[in-house]
């Protein structure tokens, strides 16, 4: 809003401009401009258009960075995301089947989730610094005691067309939230912790380049050794799971409510996905479901990828997996007409209880029901 100051002998107006020190953020400082009165109201009615032409000048002109910015930001999660199609074979078959009943442009992501360990620098901060400087906003906090993992959650930044406005699907659609957990490593055996620490110590400031490492399919520390693997597993899945897969994307969900067919409705879609072969998350149920019962989750078995340790061994290792979310309208809005809603009508956030399950996607018990 423009202001216009006046006494009795000086009319001072702001002029607005944007801050060059980071184009992808709106830092607006205020010059004050004196003008003498001149007694005449047309004066002050060519400043303020003028002023205004300039706002307007300069809002095109941040936008156009924003978009640059967006773009940017859009080609690193291309590259996550190819990384992890190209591991995942059950994640882009069902990618395919569900863009073939449904509309191939619009099927949306409602998250992406990291796993990373938490020591030395190498936790959640170092794939969170890549967002947080694309305006995403930290957003609440989950504890697993049993795991011994914490998770942050951020929600896309404001201003920009990660809602309703963008008409791609996936990475090029409506931005994601993004869930990432860490290993609370303090909280394991001193013989786990040992391991990790080997690893980490190989990495050095490795955590630096985690969005790049993500981009890559790449670790940032030295590739472990099989009976190191072995051992992390027997106490930590998570653990192990993260030291042959590093900062790769843990997974991709499916926002079912986007969906413009019957497969909507996350039931609908766990059948279907089930009828055609594919096998669900069955640890506490296939649907999981938030205690308020406004957010509905299921989630794939993760693939298995053939994985060589630095001592030669060659063997096989849980990978990714695919996850599929409905976020039901929450209740004061539940009057609204199916094309008036929008993503903030719906419930919002995380749940533990929900995420907890989801987490034992990769695990060797659903691994192996798999199979059996």
């Amino acid at each position: 809003m423009l202001s216009l100051y006046s006494t009795a002998m000086t009319a001072k107006l702001p002029s607005l401009y944007l801050s060059p020190i980071n184009p992808r953020f709106s830092i607006i400082s205020l010059e004050k401009k004196s003008f003498p009165m001149t007694g005449s109201r047309n004066l002050c009615t060519t400043i303020v258009h003028a002023s205004r032409s300039e706002v307007d000048h300069q809002t095109s002109r941040f936008q156009g960075h924003e978009e640059e910015s967006l773009s940017l930001m859009r080609s690193v999660l291309g590259s996550m995301e190819r990384v992890y199609l190209k591991r995942n074979p059950t994640a882009k078959a069902i990618l395919d089947l569900v863009k073939s009943v449904d509309d191939a442009d619009r099927i949306c992501y409602d998250h992406l989730a990291f796993r990373t360990f938490g020591l030395k620098g190498h936790g959640i901060d170092s794939m969170a610094s890549f967002f947080l400087d694309y305006g995403y906003k930290q957003q609440g906090e989950l504890r697993f005691p049993a795991k011994k993992l914490k998770a942050l959650w951020f929600s896309p930044p404001s201003g920009l067309p990660h809602e309703d406005a963008a008409t791609g699907g996936g990475v090029n659609g409506p931005l994601p939230r993004i869930f990432i957990s860490e290993l609370l490593v303090d909280q394991l055996s001193p013989q786990a912790q040992e391991i990790i620490e080997k690893y980490i110590g190989t990495s050095g400031s490795g955590y630096k380049h985690a969005t790049l490492a993500s981009a890559l399919g790449s670790l940032t520390w030295k590739k472990p050794l099989f009976s190191d693997f072995q051992q992390l597993a027997k106490e930590s899945e998570y653990a192990a799971w993260t030291l042959v897969n590093g900062y790769a994307l843990n997974h991709v969900t499916i926002s079912t409510h986007r969906l413009k067919t019957h497969l909507t409705n996350i039931k609908a879609l766990n059948l279907f996905l089930q009828e055609n072969g594919f096998r669900l998350n069955s640890e506490g149920g296939v649907l999981k479901v938030s205690p308020d019962g406004l957010l509905l989750q299921s989630s794939t078995v993760a693939d298995s990828i053939s994985f060589k340790f630095s001592d030669g061994f060659t063997e096989s290792v849980p990978c990714s997996y695919i996850e599929f979310a409905e976020r039901l309208v929450l209740p004061q809005y539940k009057n609204l007409r199916a094309e008036e809603l929008k993503e903030f009508h719906r419930r919002d956030g995380f749940e533990v209880g929900n995420a907890d399950k989801i987490f034992e996607s990769t695990s060797k018990e659903q691994l192996t029901r798999r199979t059996g």
